[in-house]
């Protein structure tokens, strides 16, 4: 039998600090991380430096799990790039119905985080560049005209579908999204010879 062990303070911490300012925001305050965690305050600063640090822990952690997801999700859609592609507006409604979701984690913290030079901001910027990439690598391999040019119109629909089933549950936007996802997938279709 193996003896399961208690995650540290540290670890405590990135779990409080994930869930809460997930569910209540950037702006929780640190005693409510702290109480959540069971840490002391000098726990904090001795492994993040303070809250910038924490919350840039956070960002760094769930987007390196995001991006997975959406690498995961493309995979289980086949290997054609246009299924891939649709797959993630799919997955996205899905995550976007259930009742504990609470909007993008990456455009919440871009927005509480006044300070433009917060180090959270890189991390939403890489994550975001991440997305990107992962888009315009099957839009390539679709053999799109303009495969960046397509990956930015992907990405506007995804925050657009994000933004919206956040702030006005139960409207639906994933189908709406998924519909423009397709004319922007098959623009290189309708193209041309």
């Amino acid at each position: 039998m193996t003896a399961r062990t208690t995650p540290g303070p540290r670890e405590r911490l990135l779990d409080a600090a994930r869930q809460l300012t997930y569910t209540q925001g950037m702006g929780v305050g640190i005693d409510a991380i702290l109480k959540s965690a069971n840490v002391a305050r000098r726990s904090l600063y001795e492994h993040f430096g303070g809250k910038d640090g924490l919350i840039t822990e956070v960002l760094r952690r769930t987007a390196v799990v995001d991006v997975a997801a959406y690498r995961t999700t493309m995979d289980a859609a086949g290997d054609h790039p246009r299924a891939r592609l649709l797959a993630v507006f799919d997955r996205l409604g899905e995550v976007a119905d259930t009742p504990a979701f609470r909007g993008c984690r990456y455009l919440a913290a871009d927005l509480a985080l006044a300070d433009p030079d917060h180090p959270g901001h890189a991390v939403t910027r890489e994550y975001r560049e991440d997305v990107h990439q992962i888009l315009e690598h099957e839009l390539v391999r679709l053999e799109h005209p303009r495969p960046g040019h397509a990956a930015d119109q992907l990405q506007l629909l995804i925050d657009g579908l994000l933004v919206v089933a956040a702030t006005r549950p139960g409207s639906g936007p994933a189908a709406a999204a998924r519909e423009l996802a397709e004319r922007v997938v098959d623009e290189g279709r309708r193209a041309p010879a």
